[in-house]
């Protein structure tokens, strides 16, 4: 019963903002992931799929499609988008480049990616969890336990990041973004 209700716990959170700056909503389905292919991403002014080191995109245009890719388990494409990103050393690419490596197969790859994030910004609430979620996978449960209470602590109660790990914790299951 507990873990039925972690579960519905984070399919049924509202969006929750925190410290990072990264939405914790899943990201919506765009015509990056239906239309386009590799590292594109569909440019809303020009209706069509362009590479990702196309001028005409902004950091935050390549950061949502990373986020998109990663999520339709893509994440070899995210890497590629985030790659693109002028902003290499900020905690939210530093925090998704983990993500997409974890999801890529690359744990030890990941593990340091999420450190640098949390250098940057120890209270990136989302690299904290996603940091909790490779322990768990890793074995590792005191270690993502003690995210959890790092996560609680920096004002993360109640919020998708905490939800997810605690579930992770309890159920086994994973976040896909």
């Amino acid at each position: 019963m507990r873990h039925l209700l972690a579960a519905s716990l984070v399919l049924a959170l509202p969006v929750a903002g925190y410290a990072a700056g990264i939405s914790s909503a899943p990201p919506a389905t765009t015509k990056t992931t239906t239309e386009c292919k590799g590292a594109q991403v569909f440019d809303e002014k020009t209706k069509t799929c362009v590479d990702a080191r196309d001028s005409r995109l902004d950091d935050d245009a390549r950061f949502d499609a990373a986020r998109e890719l990663a999520y339709r388990d893509r994440p070899r494409d995210a890497l590629a988008v985030l790659s693109t990103m002028s902003e290499q050393d900020s905690d939210r690419v530093l925090t998704y480049l983990g993500f997409a490596t974890r999801k890529s197969g690359d744990m030890e790859a990941a593990m340091a990616f999420y450190d640098r994030a949390l250098k940057q910004n120890p209270d990136n609430l989302m690299a904290r969890s996603y940091r909790g979620q490779a322990y768990i996978l890793q074995g590792e449960a005191t270690l993502a336990s003690a995210e959890l209470s790092q996560i609680r602590q920096r004002g993360g109660r109640g919020t998708w990041p905490e939800y997810a790990l605690r579930a992770a914790i309890e159920t086994g299951r994973f976040s896909g973004y």
